[in-house]
C-alpha cells in the first residue's frame, strides 16, 4: 500500500464522514484508524502501536506543535481577559458607531485580516477576537465570520513577502537560489490568493451569498441567529463583562501582541545578532516566535488590566483557566488532524503525488501549471497542510523546468501553482489546522465552517484552475489575472442565482439586505 492510491483512503474518510455526520472528533479518529490498519496490514497490536508511539504521541512531542499549541492557549487567555474586562464590548459599541451597516463591517474584517499577514496561525484568531463583536452587532452570522478569517489568512500570507510563509517557501528553494526573490516574482501568478481576495469584497459589497451560507446569514438578518446549526451557540469563553473596560483595553493588547509576535520571530531568525531584517523573517522559527510574542503580549495585558484596576488579581487569574478551556476543542482537532498526516506520511502519500506530477511531464507541458494546482489542491485536501504539500511540489516543479538563464519561463507559473493550490486544499479542508483556528477565532460549529466555505472555495478554484492553464499558454501575469478576475464576476453571478441554500430556503431577497444594511 506504500506510496499508492491507498495512502490518500485515511484522509478521505476522514473527510467524508466529517462532511456527513457533522462530527468531527470521530471522524478524524476514524481516519486515524484506518491509517494504522493498512502500515500495520492489519495487525491489532502493531496498529495500535502505531496510532499511538507514531502518531499521537509523536505530534504531541513534536516543539513546532508543542509551540503552536501553547500560542493557542496564551491567545484564549488574552481574548478572555478582554472579554472579562469589558475591552471587546466597549470595541463593540464605538465600532458600530463608526463603522456602519453588514458592509462595513465585512469590509473592515477583510482589510484587517489583510493587515495582520505575518503569520496564518495569529491572523485567525486575532482577527475572530477583535471582529466578533461588530460583527455580531450587524447580524452577521459566525459562519460568514469564519469564512472572512480564513480567506485572509492563508491567502494573505502566500502573497506577503514578509511573513512565516515567505520563510517556509524560501527554505524549499534549491540550494544556491535565492528563496525570497523567488517567492516574490511568484506573487502575481498566484491565483487563487489574488481570486480569493477579489471574491470577498466583490460579495461584501454587492451583498451576494449562495449555498448554506445564505442560509446563516438569512438566519442572522431576520432571526438574529448567529449560528444556524445550534450546538453552535456555545462559544467556549465565558463573555461576562466584569471590568469596565474602554476601547484601549482592547488596543493595547492587540497592538502589544502584534508587536511581540513580530519581535519573536524576528528573535528566533536571529535580527539582534546583526542578521538583516528579511533573512531573520526568512529564518525564523514561527512557532517558538508566536510562543515568545503571545506571553509577552499576555505579561503587558495583566499589567495593563491590574494597574488600571479594570480587573482585579483574581478576577485576572480565573481567564487563565476560561481561556484554556476556551481552546480546548481546536487543541483536540489539531492533534488528530496531525495524528492524521502522521498516518498518510507514513503511507507514502508525498511519494505517490511525486510520481503523478512527473508523469504529467512532457506532453501537457503547457498545461503542467494548472495539472500541479489540481495535484496541490488533492493533496492539500486530502492531507489538512499547506506547507507539506508545496515542500513536496516545488522542489519537483523546478527540477522539471529549472530557474536560470536559460531556464523554462513556466518555472516560476509553476513555483506559484504549487503555493496556489496548496493554499486551495487546506482552505477547503476540515483537517487543516487554519480551517480549525478560523473556527475557533470566530467561535463557529467547525463543520458549519467547513459546509459554507466550501462552495466559495470551490468556485475560486474552479476559476484559478482555468486561469492557470490561460497563464501557461500565454505566460503573461496581467492577461492571465484579467481573464480570471472576469471569468470570477461571471461565475459569482451564475452560483447567487442558481444555487440554493440548504434544505430549500429561499435566499435574501435585495429589500431586506438593504433594510439590514441601513439599519
Amino acid at each position: 500500500m506504500y506510496a499508492t492510491f491507498w495512502a490518500l483512503i485515511p484522509p478521505l474518510v476522514a473527510i467524508i464522514l466529517a462532511l456527513i455526520t457533522k462530527e468531527v472528533y470521530s471522524s478524524l479518529f476514524l481516519g486515524i484508524c484506518f491509517g494504522a490498519l493498512f502500515y500495520a496490514n492489519f495487525k491489532p497490536v502493531e496498529t495500535l502501536k502505531h496510532i499511538f508511539d507514531d502518531g499521537i504521541v509523536s505530534v504531541l512531542s513534536d516543539s513546532y506543535n508543542v509551540g503552536i499549541l501553547l500560542f493557542l492557549v496564551f491567545l484564549g487567555i488574552i481574548v478572555a481577559l478582554m472579554n472579562k474586562a469589558g475591552g471587546s464590548a466597549a470595541f463593540g459599541e464605538w465600532a458600530s458607531q463608526h463603522v456602519k451597516g453588514r458592509v462595513g463591517s465585512q469590509i473592515a474584517t477583510i482589510a484587517l485580516g489583510c493587515l495582520i499577514f505575518v503569520d496564518d496561525y495569529f491572523n485567525c484568531l486575532t482577527v475572530g477576537s477583535v471582529m466578533r463583536p461588530l460583527t455580531d452587532r450587524q447580524k452577521i452570522s459566525r459562519a460568514k465570520l469564519a469564512y472572512l478569517i480564513d480567506a485572509t489568512a492563508a491567502p494573505i500570507c502566500i502573497i506577503a513577502p514578509i511573513s512565516s510563509w515567505a520563510a517556509a517557501v524560501s527554505g524549499f528553494a534549491p540550494e544556491g537560489t535565492n528563496g525570497l526573490m523567488l517567492f516574490v516574482k511568484a506573487i502575481p501568478y498566484n491565483y487563487y490568493a489574488l481570486l480569493t481576495i477579489a471574491m470577498m469584497i466583490l460579495m461584501a459589497v454587492f451583498k451576494l451569498d449562495y449555498g448554506p451560507m445564505k442560509l446563516h446569514e438569512k438566519n442572522a438578518i431576520e432571526k438574529g441567529d448567529l449560528f444556524t446549526v445550534k450546538e453552535s451557540a456555545q462559544t467556549g469563553i465565558n463573555t461576562e463583562v466584569v471590568g469596565k473596560g474602554k476601547v484601549i483595553d482592547l488596543v493595547i493588547p492587540i497592538i502589544s501582541l502584534i508587536i511581540c509576535c513580530v519581535m519573536g520571530m524576528l528573535y528566533t531568525g536571529d535580527f539582534f545578532e546583526g542578521i538583516s531584517f528579511v533573512e531573520a523573517f526568512a529564518n525564523c522559527d514561527a512557532s517558538v516566535g508566536l510562543v515568545y510574542g503571545s506571553c509577552g503580549g499576555l505579561i503587558i495585558t495583566l499589567l495593563l488590566y491590574i494597574v488600571r484596576r479594570v480587573l482585579n488579581f483574581k478576577d485576572c487569574m480565573d481567564c487563565i483557566v476560561e481561556g484554556f478551556r476556551a481552546m480546548v476543542p481546536a487543541i483536540v482537532i489539531l492533534t488528530l488532524a496531525w495524528t492524521l498526516k502522521a498516518m498518510t506520511d507514513s503511507l507514502g502519500a508525498a511519494e505517490y503525488v511525486a510520481g503523478l506530477v512527473d508523469q504529467s511531464k512532457g506532453t501537457f507541458m503547457n498545461f503542467l501549471p494548472a495539472i500541479i494546482f489540481l495535484i496541490a489542491v488533492g493533496l492539500s485536501f486530502a492531507t489538512g497542510t499547506s506547507w507539506g504539500t508545496f515542500g513536496i511540489l516545488i522542489p519537483i516543479a523546478l527540477k522539471a523546468f529549472p530557474l536560470g538563464e536559460g531556464g523554462s519561463p513556466l518555472a516560476i507559473i509553476c513555483v506559484s501553482a504549487c503555493m496556489a493550490g496548496a493554499v486551495c486544499g487546506d482552505h477547503c479542508s476540515p483537517i487543516s489546522d487554519t480551517t480549525i483556528m478560523s473556527s475557533a477565532g470566530a467561535q463557529c460549529n467547525h463543520i458549519a465552517h467547513v459546509s459554507t466555505q466550501l462552495p466559495y472555495a470551490l468556485t475560486c478554484a474552479g476559476v484559478s484552475f482555468v486561469t492557470y492553464v490561460v497563464a501557461g499558454l500565454v505566460q503573461n501575469a496581467v492577461i492571465s489575472l484579467i481573464t480570471g478576475l472576469a471569468l470570477m464576476v461571471v461565475m459569482i453571478l451564475i452560483m447567487n442565482h442558481f444555487m440554493k441554500p440548504t434544505f430549500g430556503l429561499p435566499g435574501i431577497d435585495k429589500k431586506s439586505a438593504d433594510a439590514v444594511d441601513n439599519g
